[in-house]
């Protein structure tokens, strides 16, 4: 899958907001490499020559489909389950610091010493669980987007060989096509054989 398509895909979801305790550096997704879906159709005889060229609307494809919406139904339960570990461990952590501050002017150097390497120790902690937090969003949303990404090119395939198809592309990446060529936005013919395929399964 293109880096290009992957973002789009991603855009029509949702994304992890960086954690108010997260790292300097948070995890970035791996990009997938792939390729936009294009298949040489043969025409039956008698039929014009001017090539069929279909093209979608990839984010209406991401949002409006049942494949899609699960998608982000999916990412979003995600999201709030490991943000709500994180404010429940940031929690933890400030109760913390607040009674440590509470009793620093009591302790002894060899007791503030060690408050401040145990201090050291949670602050550590806690900066590797937003890290794994994220990373393990950002993998969970690879991995889904890719697969939605699949079913649409499968889709895609089936439609351009049984239509007659030269091509189907994303509408974005169209920058220009000349007037001989047959042009038709396929976009709701692949949401509808996206459901049907779920509906099958």
């Amino acid at each position: 899958m293109s880096t290009y398509c992957k973002t789009i895909l991603i855009a029509c979801f949702i994304a992890l907001p960086s954690f108010a305790f997260a790292a300097d550096n948070p995890v970035e997704a791996t990009p997938v490499v792939g390729i936009t879906p294009v298949e040489t159709a043969v025409k039956p005889a008698g039929t014009s020559q001017s090539p069929r060229i279909g093209y979608v609307d990839i984010i209406r494809i991401g949002s409006e489909s049942e494949r899609g919406r699960a998608v982000k139904a999916l990412l979003t339960a995600k999201k709030n389950a490991l943000q709500e570990k994180a404010d429940g461990k940031k929690k933890q952590f400030e109760k913390f610091k607040t009674a440590t501050e509470g009793k620093i002017a009591t302790m002894t150097p060899a007791q503030r010493d060690a408050k401040a390497k145990e201090f050291q120790k949670k602050m550590e902690e806690l900066q590797k669980f937003a890290r794994a937090s994220e990373e393990e969003f950002y993998l969970l949303q690879e991995q889904e987007t890719k697969a939605l990404y699949e079913a649409i090119e499968q889709a895609a395939v089936a439609h351009g060989k049984a239509n007659g198809f030269a091509a189907i592309v994303i509408k974005k990446e169209l920058l220009y096509i000349g007037s001989s060529a047959d042009t038709k936005d396929v976009t709701d013919d692949l949401v509808k054989a996206l459901n049907q395929a779920d509906q099958k399964k």
